[in-house]
């Protein structure tokens, strides 16, 4: 079962879209039998509102499920209502990134791609409150609690179940100043340290690469549970796009994979790093 709150509500969601889908019925059709609105339906179906366990219940008995399907769904529903820790910290969190931090947290596999700034899971604490001092205008508490957060959610990378975690980072963000050329000398020092970690490759694509398949940085995250399917995340100033679908998931694998045949060796792209590091130094 997946672990974070809003895994489990997406598994939930996931679930009840199969049980209406399986009995062939419209959200429509099952709200009408059940004296409920088709569009509470579609909110069960969407995670995009709370599933009680007595709905659940009337769902299955509706459904005439088993009773271990039944106790799994309603345990679902009920661990779906828990706070992630990173919810903790109000405010520094927006809701659409809330939501991506409680997939991150679940998946057992992750690409990405950044084409002008270092990855947040490898970022020192100076190089992410440079970043949310320019772009998201906080007051200062919440900048604390953003980088707080990401620093947090680095952890992952070290844990023993760490997922598989491939980064591709274009040239332009070893070599885009963020602060003074000191912060930059430590945040590429914490790249290469994070490079060492068992759980991460990294690659560098560089300026001579020539043409790539990308149009932005994005995220795939795929999941232990096969009935999870992978999604693709991108993200803007003030929301997030979250894609599931087949065709979404398939093309951005492609991408991916075009990405890292573009790039560096993980060996050249640690020379690459190493080399920028020293003028960095100078």
């Amino acid at each position: 079962m997946a672990g974070s709150p809003t895994a489990r509500r997406r598994r939930l969601s996931i679930e009840l879209k199969k049980l209406r889908e399986n009995n062939a019925l419209t959200c429509a059709q099952v709200g009408a039998a059940l004296d409920w609105s088709g569009s509470k339906v579609n909110r069960m179906e969407t995670g995009s509102g709370r599933v009680q366990p007595s709905d659940i219940d009337a769902l299955c008995r509706f459904y005439e499920t088993g009773d271990e399907l039944r106790e799994f769904l309603k345990s679902l529903a009920r661990q779906a209502k828990t706070r992630g820790w990173w919810q903790e910290h109000g405010s520094g969190v927006p809701q659409w990134f809330s939501i991506y931090i409680g997939l991150e947290q679940e998946a057992s596999t992750f690409r990405q791609y950044q084409c002008e700034l270092l990855p947040g899971l490898m970022q020192t604490p100076a190089y992410a409150c440079e970043l949310h001092k320019t772009g998201a205008h906080l007051p200062a508490q919440d900048i604390d609690r953003a980088v707080r957060v990401r620093m947090e959610r680095q952890a992952m990378l070290a844990r023993p179940e760490a997922p598989d975690a491939w980064f591709v980072v274009n040239e332009g963000s070893l070599r885009n100043v963020i602060g003074e050329r000191a912060l930059m000398r430590e945040q590429l020092e914490r790249v290469l340290e994070s490079s060492e970690l068992p759980s991460v490759t990294l690659q560098v694509l560089p300026f001579d690469s020539g043409t790539y398949p990308a149009t932005g940085s994005f995220t795939m995250l795929g999941f232990p549970d096969q009935e999870d399917p992978d999604i693709v995340y991108r993200d803007g100033i003030t929301d997030a796009v979250y894609l599931e679908g087949e065709h979404h998931v398939h093309e951005y694998t492609r991408a991916f994979d075009g990405l890292r045949a573009a790039a560096l060796s993980p060996q050249r792209s640690v020379q690459l790093i190493k080399s920028v590091l020293k003028e960095y130094a100078r």
